[in-house]
């Protein structure tokens, strides 16, 4: 069929769907509802530049399904932002939401831009445009947004602002990762991070591994890989390698994890951290270690990758970083390689944005170490309940993870009828 969903990223979502749902026994007259967003949504967001010019940039906002409660997502500001892109993120949001037991359905949004080349005014012009364009659209029991990529708390409390004015009042609960100044949640900054060192440590175990004397690389130094540094840090495991956007570094002795966050908050990046340490990016995945985590972007292991990582734990802290076609290869280093798949692995994210929302709607608030065990507990039950799939049907962590995910979206439209 003719569709507006293109591009090597969607591709890679359909080609995952296609494998667990071929396990699953969909019928393919059924395939397609399951796989293709409810609704997409292209936006112009007009602005004022500092220089006085008027800028247009191209929004956009994915809605996979509503079935389960409203849709709940990311919102990036990227330059490789497309609707191909932010459709598969929205899919696999709702495997995720769906594997970790959330009332949620899957969303994405963006604007094709590069924030780092906007000033903070135009910044937040531009947020607030997205959200204004937005509003017709979104609502705190149709689709809650959070940020994700190029985005962080200030442009979640800009989002929030906007829709308030218009609402007249203060409605909190339409995005969660917001300042807790402003409605957020304690523990949400870090929790994709913590859960990502958290899985890791429950998959050490499983291995009976030592975290004392075990190495690590972490691609991509932003909230996710930082945190997830830190954690592991704390755990007694050697950072050898970590890279950024900007810079790669790599150093058999390990790192101090807390001077390369001094030193990232201070520069922005991890750019002029160091000149021995330096090392080619394109070098850092296949590198030995222990455990390695991609918390950077998509499709960064293909096949060839795949075949030469020297790893015992692949932890996807990104959204879809394993190609279909890595996927393959891996499959036949099941027993090399444990791999913590990423619609599991980043969850923690989601999870406490859940957890923010509820909050949000009760007016009433948890402490950090109650939102921390909860999102333990989540993470938890997800987790053994891959490895019970996994045991019993002798199948990859992947397709047992979204197994689960797909399954409970299919049984719920079943049960529902044509419409949600």
């Amino acid at each position: 069929m003719s569709s507006i969903y293109t591009g090597p990223v969607f591709e890679m979502a359909r080609n995952q769907f296609t494998h667990v749902a071929d396990y699953l026994e969909i019928p393919e007259g059924k395939r397609d509802r399951l796989l293709y967003p409810k609704r997409a949504i292209a936006i112009s967001c007009p602005i004022n530049l500092d220089n006085g010019e008027t800028a247009v940039f191209q929004g956009y906002r994915v809605q996979h399904h509503l079935t389960l409660g409203p849709t709940k997502g990311g919102t990036r500001f990227a330059p490789s932002v497309d609707i191909g892109e932010v459709s598969a993120l929205a899919i696999w949001m709702s495997w995720k939401c769906a594997l970790a037991g959330l009332p949620y359905g899957g969303a994405k949004g963006g604007i094709t831009v590069d924030p780092h080349s906007l000033s903070i005014r135009e910044l937040e012009n531009l947020s607030r445009r997205y959200m204004q364009e937005m509003i017709p659209f979104v609502g705190p029991h149709v689709d809650v947004m959070a940020p994700d990529m190029g985005t962080n708390e200030q442009v979640m409390a800009w989002f929030m602002d906007t829709y308030s004015m218009y609402q007249g009042r203060t409605v909190s609960e339409i995005v969660t990762g917001k300042p807790v100044s402003s409605g957020g949640t304690e523990g949400r900054r870090e929790a994709t991070g913590l859960g990502v060192a958290h899985l890791i440590a429950r998959a050490m175990q499983r291995l009976q591994m030592n975290p004392a004397g075990a190495t690590a690389i972490i691609q991509g130094f932003g909230n996710v890989g930082s945190y997830a540094a830190l954690e592991l840090a704390q755990q007694g495991i050697r950072i050898i390698g970590v890279s950024d956007h900007t810079a790669c570094y790599f150093d058999p002795n390990g790192f101090d994890v807390n001077t390369l966050l001094a030193y990232a908050g201070k520069h922005g990046s991890l750019k002029g951290y160091s000149t021995e340490a330096l090392f080619d990016p394109d070098q850092l995945l296949v590198q030995a270690c222990d455990i390695l985590v991609p918390a950077a972007i998509e499709r960064v292991i293909d096949a060839d990758v795949a075949a030469k990582l020297k790893c015992r734990i692949l932890a996807e802290a990104a959204n879809g970083p394993t190609t279909p076609e890595a996927d393959a290869v891996l499959d036949q280093r099941r027993r090399e390689i444990f791999i913590i798949p990423d619609i599991l692995c980043n969850s923690g994210g989601v999870i406490v944005s859940y957890f923010e929302w509820v909050q949000d709607l009760q007016q009433l608030f948890w402490r950090r170490t109650e939102v921390l065990n909860r999102l333990r507990d989540l993470l938890d039950n997800a987790f053994e309940r891959v490895m019970v799939r996994v045991e019993k049907d002798a199948i990859s962590h992947r397709v047992a993870a979204m197994a689960i995910g797909v399954d409970k979206v299919a049984q719920a439209k079943a049960t529902r009828g044509l419409f949600p």
